[in-house]
């Protein structure tokens, strides 16, 4: 097999990877506050996560930064909590025919914690790249991967959202609430196990 679409699938099965489950809960937490009918809104959150992640994932994988593997592990399920934690106060329009507002700071906000998840799949790769000369193919396969996954996941949580809204008339935000509360404590839990003061 080609060794582009080795690192695609590597990139893809270490993002939708259970075990690796911190990545997956800050989607779903990003997403957690919007609709079906959101899905531009939830289409800029993504890119704006997707370029942080990007430019850290490129930087330590190139090894232009050095970091602490074991600070940056700590600080992941930090941006889970911080995300969910602005889902809290976010007042929800209750009718699919209103949109949610345009809110900056969260795209910002997922710009700037996806700096920090890049250096996290950084761990990753860099453990399989070992001590390739040339390893941009590499890295762009990967996080090509890594975008496929994390629309696999987006699309998963909207669909769920949209069943639960729609099907069986759930308030929005009650399941905001709901889906955030749920997410920040297995967050929390993590942050404690990764614990490193």
């Amino acid at each position: 097999m080609n060794e582009f679409f080795i690192y695609l699938q590597l990139g893809y099965k270490h993002i939708t990877d259970f075990n690796g489950y911190d990545h997956i809960l800050f989607v779903v937490a990003l997403c957690a506050i919007y609709r079906i009918t959101d899905w531009q809104k939830i289409l800029y959150l993504v890119t704006a996560f997707t370029i942080g992640h990007s430019v850290t994932l490129a930087l330590a994988a190139l090894k232009i930064i050095d970091y602490s593997t074991n600070f940056i592990e700590f600080l992941i399920p930090v941006t889970i909590i911080i995300t969910c934690f602005s889902n809290f106060f976010h007042r929800s329009t209750e009718s699919i025919l209103f949109p949610e507002q345009f809110s900056p700071s969260r795209y910002f906000l997922a710009l700037g914690f996806g700096l920090i998840h890049g250096l996290g799949f950084s761990n990753y790769l860099r453990s399989l790249l070992g001590k390739d000369q040339n390893i941009i193919p590499q890295l762009l396969a990967f996080n090509i991967g890594l975008e496929l996954g994390q629309l696999v996941i987006v699309s998963m949580a909207i669909g769920l959202s949209f069943l639960l809204l729609e099907g069986f008339k759930v308030k929005k935000h009650s399941w905001n609430l709901i889906l955030s509360a749920f997410v920040a404590g297995v967050a929390f839990k993590l942050m404690m196990e990764k614990w490193c003061f």
